[in-house]
Formats: structure tokens, sequence, C-alpha cells
């Protein structure tokens, strides 16, 4: 199901842009999350609160974006902690950006314009613009210009 620009999608309060399209598998995406236009979300991926894709961004299948980075079902008391009980950090991935297959986000990195995560990656810290990362965590391992080709220095 696809939302028209501005109307919440899967009855959540999700943003998603116009010309954006979310394949088959139906990703999951919670209330909170931005998601601007002409973006690309392949299925099984998961976008939670906090999260914003500026427009142009692709998310491969089974992309998962974290949020929280004291994550705990319970309190000091052992009571069951509530939504207000925990702090939603922000994770900004900017224009034109790719992520594949089954990459993992941590919570509050930014991801730089054009820049590529590969398949499989995990991603702890903030990665520049046009960089190609790969691993756990991910590290920088060459460059990419506006179409994903390889570059010999940031473009």
């Amino acid at each position: 199901m696809l939302a028209e620009r501005g109307v919440p999608w899967n009855a959540v309060d999700a943003v998603i842009g116009e010309g954006t399209v979310c394949h088959a598998g139906k990703p999951l995406i919670f209330g909170g999350a931005r998601i601007g236009r002409n973006c690309k979300i392949q299925n099984l991926s998961i976008i939670g609160p906090g999260v914003t894709l500026e427009d142009g961004v692709f998310i491969g299948p089974g992309v998962t974006f974290t949020n929280d980075l004291v994550p705990r079902a319970i309190k000091p008391d052992g009571t069951l902690k509530q939504g207000t009980d925990w702090h939603c950090e922000k994770t900004l991935v900017k224009y034109g950006a790719s992520i594949g297959a089954g990459v993992t986000i941590c919570p509050g990195v930014t991801i730089g314009e054009w820049a590529m995560i590969c398949a499989g990656s995990v991603v702890t810290h903030d990665v520049p613009a046009c960089a190609k990362v790969f691993g756990n965590p991910a590290r920088i391992i060459g460059w990419v210009d506006k179409e994903g080709n390889n570059a010999d220095k940031p473009v």
C-alpha cells in the first residue's frame, strides 16, 4: 500500500514522500519516521521512530534501523519500561545514499549524500558523503560517484 504525499502509511504517523516505492514483503515503517520523495524501500526493512530518509534514498531488503542506545525491557526496579522511559536517537540518511541488503544501522548516525553501505554491514559511526563502507563495524573501503561507480577520491 502506498500513501499519497503527506498521508500516513499503514495507519501510523510516518510520512512517506511523493514517488516513494515500498516493495512487497511490507517493510515496517513506524510512527515518527520521515521518508522523503523518490525513495525505494525493499521488503522486510525496519524503519523506526527518529529515522529520517532524505529524497532519493535506497534501502535494500532486510535493513534494520535501531534507535535505542541502551535497550532494556525493564527498569532497575523490575517494572516493564514504557514508551516514555526511553530516548529515541535520531538517525539521518542523506540525499541519494544507498544501503544494501541486511545492513544494521546503529542509533544516532548520519549517512552522507551518495554514500554506499555494502550488504551485511553494521554501521556504528557517521559515514561521509560518497564513502563506500563495508564490514562489522563498517569501515571506509573506497569512494563512489553519484552513479555508484568506484571513484579514486570523494566526489
